[in-house]
């Protein structure tokens, strides 16, 4: 997903993130400036689903104007098939390691 919260803001002539906190407010949004920064300069992690509303409706946008999907890459054939080698077991298994003051070797994970 691709956050265009700056492109939104911009089609209504807003250029820096302390300028959108009255437009928020003018909707009942009031997130802290620290909170607006973070959406501005960067994609976030999370956004309330009632925040990502109140964004809209204040930025008079719709939430396709925020968040643009981005096509995922796909896998080629001979790729899958090298990992599907790998987790077949051709890589070498682990040694397990002796724990520290004990005196046997931990056992080998299951096939």
């Amino acid at each position: 997903m691709k956050w265009n919260l700056r492109w939104a803001a911009a089609n209504r002539g807003i250029w820096r993130p302390s300028e959108l906190m009255p437009v928020f407010e003018e909707v009942g949004f009031t997130p802290s400036l620290s909170k607006v920064s973070a959406l501005w300069s960067g994609t976030p992690v999370t956004v309330r689903l009632e925040d990502l509303d109140l964004i809209c409706a204040a930025l008079d946008c719709t939430v396709a104007d925020l968040l643009v999907a981005e096509p995922v890459a796909r896998r080629t054939p001979a790729v899958q098939g090298e990992e599907l080698a790998k987790a077949a077991g051709e890589l070498p298994r682990p040694v397990p390691r002796r724990p520290s003051g004990a005196g046997r070797p931990r056992s080998l994970p299951p096939n």
